[in-house]
Order: C-alpha cells, then structure tokens, then sequence
C-alpha cells in the first residue's frame, strides 16, 4: 500500500467516524419536537398503518423509529449484495435508492446509519475484504450520506413543508450524496491503481452517473409509498433490481466489444508467427503514453482500441506480402502501404468505433509530412495517431521480425525513436513514452538540440496537388505512390 493511499485511507476513516458521532450527538440533542431521539418521525414503522393516509395520529415511539431505521438498513443490504465493477474499477450498487429514502424519511443521521450498516457486503463478512478497505468502503458512503442529509434538511427547513419541498430537497440531497461518493471512491480507486483520478472519474461516469442520478426519484416515491404504507415501498424492488441489470449489462457489452476486437486483432496477427500479440503489445504502450500525456478517458478508449485494430487493414495484403523475409518491391511496398486505408474502410461501417478511424488510417504519418496514406505535417496528424505511431515503432523494433532476425534492445530503439523525433515522431509523445514503464532504467539519449527538418518542397508539392485532385472529383488521395524508410514501416 502506498504512502498516499494509506493517508487517505485514515483521513477519510477517522472523517467518517468523526462525522457520524458528532451528528449523532447534535441530532440527537436538537430539543426541536419535531425529532424522535434524533430521527425525523416520518421514518417510524408504523404497524397499524395499512395503507389509509393519516390514519395514525399518535407520535410514534422510538421502538418504532428503531424498526423504521432497521427496516430501510435491510432494502439497503438487499441493494449492495450485487455491486457491478465498472470497466475503471469502481463499484456501483442500487443501495443509493433506499439510503436517499432514509435521508427523506429520517433525516441526515438516519442516513447515516442506514449507510454505515446497510452497505455491509458479503465479500467483507466472508473476509475477502481487508478491513481497512471495509472501513473505507463504508466511510465513502457515510460521509456523503451525512452531509447530502444535512443539507437536505436546510432546504426543508428554508421553506414550507410541502411534497414540493420534500422533492426539491431529497432531489439535491441526493445528488450530493452520489456525487460525493463517486468522487471518494474514485479517488481511492485512483490512488490504489496509480491511475489519474480523471480517467476514473469520466471513465466510468459514462455508465452510471444518469442511471444513478434517475434512482433519487425513485428513492423519493419509495419514502412516500412508505409513510402511506410501509409494505408498498417493498415493490420497488424489481425497479431496483433492473436497474443493477442495466448496469451489468452496460458493462458486459463493453467487455463483449473489447474481446471482439481483440479476437479481431489476433486473428490479423496470428496470420504472421512473428507478429502475434503485437497489436496486443502496441495497444499497452499506446495506452501508457496516452496516460503520460493526460489524454481524456474517451481518447484513453480511442488508444485501446484503436491500437488492437490499427493493422486490421493487412487482411487484405498477400501472404506473399506480408511474410516475404526479403526488400519489398516498389509495388509490394505500394501493396503494404494501403494497408491503413483499408483498414479504415472495414473499420467505417461501425458507428461505435469512429473515433478509432483517424488512428487506424494515420498511424504511418510522419511528423515532417513524408508518411502515408495523406502526407500530413505535424499537427494535421491527429494526435492519437501520433501516439500509436511511437507505441507501433517501438514494438516493432524491440521484436523478432523477418527482416530483422535479431530484434534492438531497448535502449536501442529509444535511441532511434530520438534519432527521429521531429522527422518520423512527434517530439511530445517520444517524451511522454520515455517516461512510461517500458523503458524505465534505460539509457536516454535525450532530444537532440537541432531544429525539426523542414518538409521537402516536393512533399509539400505533393499533398497541393492531391488536394487539387480531390476537390476536382478526381482520384482519391495518391496512397500508394507514398515511400517508407523507417524499419517500423514493415511492423
């Protein structure tokens, strides 16, 4: 465990702890008459109601208040038994509905409780779960809980007592409470993962954050058919358990589509033994350059896909091709360089994978604008495709190729990945990888002080002309008249 971690770990524990004792304590000795030993009497199990509104009149007895709590900490064990792990490593459970009904029901220290008590899981009662990661799972809901509570009852108490009002203020109670949550959580996934705290927070929100908002109306119809009749509030458990559903299938989809690609992937691979996982390989490196650079988590995606499918274009090259050991002839290496436009024609028919295009199609580019399929210059190249073309190289050159039967090590390829950095590679993204794993402890040349080259007149003359070309209806872009010098090339 690291140092951090094990400093938020006790700041958010003895926070959490804090909190609960010291609402307790002030709820607890509130003289309003409004309150049952700190409880708001709405959340009173009341056993003779059945269902006739305002057919108990009588103020309800702290045994009764007692079963209210116990019962919505039951809803709540019910609600975490089956948590859903999002693709970035955070949990999520439906028990947010029946902690905001306690809220609403009970007020902020009800909601406490029934989050310190109610999200109790099985895996940590079988000891699966460390006890620090209990303490901090349950402080990372009884926190938000609290001040979500709190602030809940300042809006109730700031206007009149109305169904309007109970909404608006479990609405924002309940916002604060989730939002808080998954901030906490994040951070502690972040922290756990050494991953940025960015890429959890939008990696994930994607998935849940408007399915877990939508669950505080139905909290609040939960409360209401509550305080009607106790027994109605228990028909939402289907609602509830639908919702988990979704959430597990949001997540199963995404793992079905990441393992398609991949299967993808290999079987281009597999079709040459000396390239099989490569795309694999080239998707882990793109994947920790892009986190170097703080890409956004949808460009994260972008790279991880985008990388198992960048050579899915060589389907359609020759075996004669793609396996000769040999120089390839002008019209083998015209052959072989239409493989990125290609694959961004099989790629094109499946709107999910749109962002992935401009990688698939751009990862040969060069930076000084001597690359194919379009000859771009610099920043034309989309950035994610100058990641995956430094991640590509690399792996490439540290292989076992046919035309290359002894592969460079690793500070051998560095150092070339710096020889062209500026010519072949974007100089950001060689830095960014120098700071990733794959080349921790190697030699660095560091970058060279001379300025980038300049494009040829004749490249430059080049993309003028295919521009001309295109905007006359005539041929597409000139992909296969494009040249490469650089090992990679072949990869």
């Amino acid at each position: 465990m690291s140092r951090s971690l094990k400093l938020a770990l006790i700041g958010l524990v003895g926070f959490g702890a804090l909190a609960l004792i010291l609402t307790s304590f002030v709820y607890v000795t509130d003289p309003t008459p409004t309150r049952i030993d700190g409880f708001r009497p709405e959340i009173a199990l009341r056993l003779d109601n059945l269902g006739v509104a305002g057919s108990v009149a009588t103020s309800p007895s702290t045994l009764a208040v007692l079963a209210g709590v116990l019962f919505w900490t039951l809803i709540t064990l019910f609600a975490v038994a089956l948590p859903v792990r999002m693709p970035r490593g955070t949990l999520v459970s439906v028990a947010i509905a029946p902690i905001v009904a306690a809220m609403a029901l009970g007020g902020p220290l009800a909601a406490g409780w029934v989050a310190l008590l109610g999200t109790t899981e099985f895996r940590e009662i079988r000891g699966k779960v460390p006890w620090y990661g209990t303490a901090s799972n349950h402080a990372g809901i009884v926190v938000p809980a609290i001040i979500g509570g709190v602030l809940a009852d300042v809006i109730r108490g700031s206007f009149p007592d109305n169904h309007l009002t109970s909404f608006v203020a479990t609405m924002f109670g309940a916002v604060v409470l989730f939002l808080l949550n998954y901030l906490i959580a994040s951070v502690m996934v972040s922290l756990k993962n050494q991953q940025p705290i960015r890429l959890i927070l939008f990696g994930d929100a994607r998935g849940i954050v408007t399915n877990a908002l939508a669950l505080a109306p139905l909290a609040w119809l939960m409360a209401q058919m509550y305080i009607t009749a106790w027994w109605a509030s228990l028909l939402f458990a289907l609602p509830l358990y639908t919702t988990r559903v979704a959430y597990h299938r949001f997540v199963e989809m995404r793992e079905m589509f990441t393992q398609t690609i991949g299967a993808l992937a290999e079987a281009v691979d597999k079709r040459d033994p000396f390239t099989s996982k490569h795309s694999h390989r080239v998707k882990q490196i793109a994947v920790d350059i892009g986190k170097e650079m703080r890409v956004s988590a949808p460009e994260l995606e972008a790279l991880e896909w985008g990388g198992l499918l960048h050579d899915v274009g060589k389907i359609g090259v020759p075996d004669a091709v793609l396996l000769k050991s040999d120089r390839l002839t002008r019209d083998e290496r015209m052959t072989m360089n239409a493989h990125p436009v290609l694959g961004a024609q099989i790629i094109s028919p499946v709107n999910k994978l749109a962002p992935e295009l401009p990688i698939i199609r751009h990862h040969h580019e060069w930076y000084n604008g001597s690359g194919y399929p379009d000859r771009l210059i610099g920043d034309e190249i989309p950035k994610l495709a100058r990641i995956l073309h430094v991640a590509d190289a690399f792996e490439a050159m540290t292989a076992q190729r046919p035309y290359r039967m002894t592969p460079l090590t690793a500070e051998q390829a560095l150092g070339e990945l710096r020889k062209f950095a500026g010519i072949q590679f974007d100089p950001v993204v060689v830095d960014a990888f120098v700071r990733t794993t794959w080349v921790h402890g190697v030699s660095d040349p560091g970058r060279r002080e001379e300025p980038r080259q300049i494009p040829l007149i004749a490249h430059a003359a080049n993309r003028m002309t295919q521009a001309t070309a295109v905007g006359a209806g005539s041929a597409g872009p000139a992909t296969a008249s494009a040249t490469a010098a650089a090992t990679a090339d072949q990869a």
